[in-house]
């Protein structure tokens, strides 16, 4: 209708009718996409609201798992104290129990995370989305953290490796399976390590080896070099823990 007034005006030559008609025409195009513009505006609006609420039960998830780790590492320590003490020569530790302790104490864990994983869950333009400073900015921390801290290569140690250059396949294939990683109780992702490891293995070939734990006394000081590494990883964990608690409570008080 409104082109067809604005034709025969312009057979009529009659000019301020055809620029009103103009000038309802371009204000009718822009309030239409303003109106497109506020729609799309509230509905990202509320897609970054559920992105929030499912982030927030991931971050208590992943941080549940953090929790984890504490246990998992104390339990690897009592290992490594007890390998430790028969480097040392202690009398009370038995072949069977140095080749096992030697061997679990080389058992790591890590945090399982990393950015590429956060930015899938929440992408760079759904944090530009979020309304509230704390929230994106905390959320941002997180994104960035530097997840090779608290990953397997951060405690990947020459102990590690040369421990299990010694120890026969067949032992720690035993170990594994008798005294190896367990899934957590009431965890989907959390490891636990067991605090003690009671089986039976061949006695001539657990002489064989202790003997040849005990002829490599570098392993003592490379084990030193493990336990620190741990305790790096572990400082570091505490770190990105501290910045999921805080993202959790923006989240929750937003």
């Amino acid at each position: 209708m409104i082109f067809r007034r604005m034709t025969e005006n312009l057979r009529r030559q009659n000019w301020t009718s055809v620029a009103i008609e103009v000038a309802i025409v371009i204000v009718g195009v822009f309030m239409g996409i303003q109106a497109a513009n506020w729609n799309q505006s509230r509905q990202e609006r509320q897609q970054t609201e559920q992105l929030l609420s499912q982030l927030e039960t991931e971050l208590t998830t992943f941080y549940g798992f953090l929790d984890e780790l504490d246990e998992y590492y104390a339990t690897t320590a009592r290992y490594a104290a007890k390998a430790d003490a028969a480097w040392r020569g202690d009398p009370s530790v038995t072949d069977r129990e140095f080749v096992i302790a030697a061997y679990q104490a080389s058992q790591v864990n890590a945090a399982g995370n990393n950015s590429a994983v956060w930015a899938q869950i929440f992408g760079a333009q759904d944090l530009r989305n979020i309304a509230n400073v704390k929230v994106r900015s905390n959320l941002a921390r997180v994104m960035a953290f530097d997840y090779d801290l608290v990953n397997l290569s951060s405690v990947t140690t020459r102990y590690r490796e040369e421990v299990r250059k010694v120890i026969p396949d067949h032992i720690q294939e035993a170990i594994r399976k008798h005294c190896g990683d367990r899934r957590a109780p009431g965890s989907i992702y959390a490891l636990e390590l067991p605090a003690a490891c009671p089986i039976r293995l061949p006695e001539q070939d657990v002489a064989a080896t202790a003997a040849e734990l005990r002829a490599k006394p570098e392993l003592q000081g490379e084990l030193r070099w493990h336990k620190a590494a741990v305790a790096n990883q572990l400082l570091n964990v505490e770190t990105l823990r501290i910045l999921l608690r805080d993202l959790t409570a923006q989240i929750r008080q937003s």
